[in-house]
């Protein structure tokens, strides 16, 4: 068992017994698992249409959880930054509270007069401006700042669609934003703060990470978010979707499937019986 994995799930659970199995990650749900049947601390249930983890015993769970951990000695809060007093007191600096004050959006305005503006401080960023400039404009956010846009806000999960955005529908006026891979807890909070824009679209990989993902959006902003269904989509993923992308990350899809909205039934109903997950990039490609 790998003890940083473990403790970076079980330091999850501080302050909590339980826990929804789209918190962890993939690795990290397969060690717990392993932790659960090795020790009985905790356990895993179904939960309505998903799984929930629970420490159904504390007083162990806690001899493990001090076990992995070395201690904090001598290191008052505010001596060194948060990640330094995760390596004192986890061996990893990755564990616990690890996030950092700020989070960087790297963003692109498409189309004309897309502007940013933080009215705590009166401050701008006139973004199609920046994006004709620069390529690009970068934004230090937290949760408690003003930032917004009256336009609309795109997510991407993969780089090639933010470099090149022609294949946004025709007449957009937006921001895309791109965040690799994963959603950061940092952008999720800072998003369902307030509202930051018109509206937040989010077009991830159709697989079970994109699925997870916008389940963790849609938690935070609800029906103020929502999934983009590229054009012949269906045909698209009967043509090029992956059956090793759909095998990878299967277990993040059935965690979040049941908890998308009926609008999404097609897909995921396309992806189950064809065993397939498409990857964004396709939204290129021809289909006859």
């Amino acid at each position: 068992m790998d003890d940083k994995v473990l403790l970076a799930a079980l330091v999850k659970f501080l302050g909590k017994t339980e826990l929804p199995a789209s918190q962890f990650t993939t690795i990290q749900r397969n060690s717990l698992d392993r932790f659960a049947r090795q020790t009985g601390a905790v356990s895993c249930q179904r939960q309505g249409r998903g799984e929930t983890y629970r420490v159904v015993n504390l007083a162990l769970f806690e001899t493990h959880l001090k076990a992995l951990s070395p201690g904090m000695k001598g290191l008052e809060e505010g001596d060194v930054p948060l990640r330094a007093r995760n390596i004192a007191d986890n061996r990893y600096s990755k564990t616990g509270a690890h996030r950092h004050e700020h989070y960087y959006l790297l963003l692109k305005a498409v189309g004309d007069n897309v502007l940013w503006r933080e009215t705590g401080r009166g401050v701008e960023l006139p973004l199609t401006q920046a994006t004709r400039n620069f390529g690009a404009a970068s934004l230090a956010v937290n949760a408690d700042d003003s930032w917004s846009t009256e336009s609309d806000l795109w997510l991407v999960e993969n780089q090639a669609l933010f470099d090149r955005t022609d294949w946004l529908p025709s007449g957009t006026v937006a921001t895309v934003l791109y965040y690799g891979g994963q959603l950061n807890g940092l952008l999720l909070k800072w998003l369902g703060s307030r509202p930051r824009a018109a509206k937040v679209i989010h077009f991830p990989d159709y697989d079970g990470v994109g699925v997870a993902n916008f389940i963790r959006l849609r938690a935070a902003l609800g029906d103020r978010c929502s999934f983009w269904l590229m054009p012949d989509w269906d045909l698209k993923l009967d043509r090029y979707g992956s059956t090793q992308l759909w095998r990878d990350t299967l277990r993040d899809f059935a965690c979040a499937s049941p908890l998308l909205p009926e609008y999404l039934g097609p897909l995921a109903d396309q992806m189950r019986q064809s065993g397939r997950a498409l990857e964004q990039e396709s939204v290129w490609l021809p289909v006859r």
